[in-house]
């Protein structure tokens, strides 16, 4: 079960740099964006690290306090909720 939960994570968080990335090329090419909606959506389901890993590699959206503040915070949150999980035994570590 282990594998499962490690596996959605690390797919959550490639998907959230990604779409960092994709919105970021959409940015400078003036082309349709990805809804700021999607990007934190993604984030919250287990993306933060992926989320605002991007948001600093591709200097996107570090001005807004709601990414600049909230992705590090979902990130942090994220960490809280898997230590919880495994402390209660809902994920056993290998």
């Amino acid at each position: 079960m282990f594998y499962v939960y490690a596996a959605i994570v690390l797919i959550m968080n490639l998907t959230a740099f990604i779409l960092m990335w994709v919105d970021k090329r959409r940015a400078r090419y003036r082309e349709e964006r990805i809804p700021e909606r999607v990007l934190f959506i993604v984030t919250a389901f287990f993306g933060g690290l992926g989320g605002s890993l991007a948001m600093y590699v591709f200097h996107h959206k570090t001005r807004h306090i709601r990414f600049a503040v909230g992705f590090p915070m979902l990130f942090l949150l994220q960490i809280y909720i898997i230590l919880l999980m495994i402390d209660k035994r809902i994920i056993r570590l290998p």
